[in-house]
């Protein structure tokens, strides 16, 4: 739901039509069932639905994030699990969204900058009474090379001092370009990653936030 036109979750879902989130945005009162809300999506290699956003402009005013939050919460009554890929969190609209979030996960690149960034924005939600979102985070560090540095080795020794829990994405090709994303066609370590990261989130959406699905 990012306002650009671009922020490649389409590359990665693969596109069916034109129909975007936008779209969503325009007619969310006629969003009354889980139909409605798959007249705008896309399906993926794997069968996930995705409300992506714009690749081009096309003239219309991208969403606000007040009509993207409303979009949300709608999606969240009508189906079982959503998934909300946010910007990064350098605004308190960001933060509230976490904030409603039963599995909240950060994700950062295998760099010392990218971790403790991650950390450093934890700190902060934790020192601005976000201390429960930061309680059940999960932190997902992707690596960027076959390589890790030793550096970067010790810092993620570090931080898992101060996150509850870590899954270490490898290095793999297969989620290095900007194409649509088949799980099954991955490294057999990748995969095993990725159920860890999934297993972890399931974990935390047994007990949904009071008056809603988890989200």
């Amino acid at each position: 739901m990012n306002p650009v036109p671009w922020g490649g979750l389409a590359d990665r879902i693969g596109r069916q039509s034109t129909a975007t989130v936008w779209d969503t945005v325009r007619d969310l009162n006629s969003l009354t069932s889980a139909e409605e809300i798959q007249r705008w999506t896309q399906r993926g290699p794997t069968g996930l639905l995705a409300l992506a956003g714009e690749t081009e402009g096309q003239g219309r005013r991208p969403p606000q994030h007040d009509e993207a939050a409303a979009v949300v919460e709608v999606v969240r009554r009508l189906v079982a699990v959503t998934v909300c890929d946010v910007m990064p969190a350098l605004i308190t609209g960001v933060w509230r969204t976490l904030h409603t979030a039963q599995a909240p996960v950060i994700v950062a690149r295998a760099s010392t900058d990218s971790i403790r960034h991650s950390l450093r924005l934890l700190a902060h939600l934790r020192a601005a009474g976000y201390g429960p979102v930061a309680d059940r985070a999960v932190l997902a560090v992707s690596a960027t090379s076959p390589r890790i540095a030793r550096e970067v080795r010790a810092v993620l020794k570090q931080a898992r001092s101060a996150v509850p829990t870590i899954v270490s994405i490898p290095f793999d090709v297969g989620l290095s370009v900007p194409e649509p994303i088949d799980v099954r066609r991955l490294r057999k370590q990748t995969r095993h990653a990725l159920v860890h990261l999934a297993e972890q989130v399931l974990l935390r959406c047994i007990a949904p936030v009071a008056g809603g699905r988890p989200a």
